[in-house]
């Protein structure tokens, strides 16, 4: 493990908020972001989505609300103490990044593809019919959209952590079947 730097520059542009500043984590901070970035890294929040359904994306996203406020919770108020002028704590960061960048994509496309998926007929797989979705490529537009601001987002967690950087392995390649 790299040894963990003592603060960080924290620049977050999440279209409804932008964020600049420092941020030096604390112990219990650098415990925290490594749980959230672990959510972040192993979810669609980082991960084009190539095929996979929309359904289950936005599922994924909005379990980072309850993750985030598990983590929260169990780490307490030492995540969220104000710090002087200009440095940030983990938990403004958290939260802004939760109501600032995922918030508004799930308000918008959750109710919007829930009506759709309500009329799918009994005879069409769900795959199929959310491929017929209309709104399709504009919720898929949305998703990579937010990508690169949850990717920032766990590449300053993953820094206060100091661990590399796990946000670049998108995809595994295939084994290569045995040679004769």
């Amino acid at each position: 493990m790299v040894r963990p730097p003592k603060s960080l520059e924290v620049k977050l542009d999440l279209k409804l908020l932008s964020i600049a500043g420092t941020w030096e984590p604390n112990h219990t901070e650098r415990r925290a972001a490594w749980e959230l970035y672990v959510e972040l890294v192993t979810r669609i929040s980082t991960v084009p989505l190539r095929d996979g359904l929309l359904r289950e994306a936005l599922t994924s996203l909005y379990s980072l609300f309850g993750t985030s406020r598990e983590v929260l919770r169990r780490y307490g108020p030492e995540l969220a103490e104000p710090k002087k002028d200009g440095l940030y704590s983990l938990g403004h960061i958290v939260v802004a990044m939760l109501n600032a960048a995922v918030r508004p994509v799930l308000a918008r496309w959750h109710p919007e593809l829930e009506a759709w998926e309500a009329a799918r007929p009994p005879d069409r797989s769900r795959l199929d019919h959310e491929h017929a979705w209309p709104n399709e490529s504009e919720l898929r537009g949305a998703l990579d959209e937010l990508r690169p601001q949850l990717t920032s987002y766990a590449q300053l967690l993953g820094k206060a952590c100091g661990v590399p950087d796990l946000t670049a392995v998108v995809a595994i390649p295939a084994a290569r079947a045995p040679s004769s």
